[in-house]
């Protein structure tokens, strides 16, 4: 479900917005564009319970996750307890459900940051295509302006000369605001390619820091060292960054 709705997510991204204009122009209609936003609107709504839905699934295995390891570490504790007390019989079987505890710990870990990925990567695309859909919207009202200004002008020509008079009236305009809708969206799309590829290494880091901490955290409580403040404020870091940059 979600890679089907992410296919059709990027495929609407990489519409070529400048055909559409073109197509437009030469229909003299905005249907084209009004299509694609129907389309983009709809996609985007599925996208969104889509996300919803990735993302409960995301915090459910990261709970589980932390669960399992917890009762790993009591486990562990265990094993030595039983051993120390001369009972091996215990020991074993403490051992055993141990081992257990870890490996479902570790498929809830793998599984969690699998879906996490995929979470991200559906947040961006949804921001990709909120940007593109916004300039569409933008860029359908100039074309629509074009279209009726480049009408008025050859309809009031038409009562004040004659029709072989009136060939072409308006085409200057209209290539010229043509081009200029053209060098928008040209600014637009860089724009979205930077902010994409700014997002997508922001999630990246805070996704690996994330992972080490965690690392880090785990060495420290089977040493029996004390939880370090900057675990907290890395982790912090990496929401903050990730905060900042879907809202950017």
């Amino acid at each position: 479900m979600a890679q089907s709705i992410l296919d059709k997510i990027n495929t609407l991204i990489s519409a070529n917005l400048h055909g559409m204009v073109d197509s437009a122009l030469q229909a003299n209609s905005v249907q084209v564009m009004d299509e694609y936003v129907r389309q983009a609107e709809r996609n985007l709504e599925q996208l969104e319970e889509g996300i919803i839905t990735l993302g409960g699934s995301v915090k459910t295995l990261k709970r589980k996750a932390d669960e399992y390891s917890s009762e790993a570490e009591r486990m562990d504790h265990s094993v030595d307890l039983f051993l120390s007390q001369g009972k091996s019989d215990l020991a074993r079987s403490a051992q055993a459900e141990l081992n257990n505890k870890k490996q479902a710990a570790q498929d809830y870990y793998t599984q969690w940051q699998t879906q996490q990925t995929e979470y991200q990567n559906m947040l961006d695309a949804k921001a990709r295509l909120t940007s593109k859909l916004q300039t569409t919207r933008q860029e359908r009202e100039h074309l629509k302006a074009l279209m009726e200004l480049a009408e008025t002008k050859r309809l009031a020509t038409k009562t004040i000369r004659s029709l072989n008079d009136v060939s072409g009236v308006g085409d200057d305009d209209v290539r010229r605001l043509g081009d200029a809708i053209r060098a928008r969206l040209d600014r637009e799309d860089a724009d979205l390619d930077y902010q994409s590829q700014k997002m997508q290494s922001t999630i990246q880091n805070a996704v690996s820091d994330s992972a080490v901490d965690a690392q880090l955290e785990e060495r420290r409580k089977r040493l029996g060292v004390g939880g370090s403040s900057d675990a907290g404020s890395s982790a912090d870091s990496s929401a903050s960054r990730l905060s900042g940059s879907s809202g950017s």
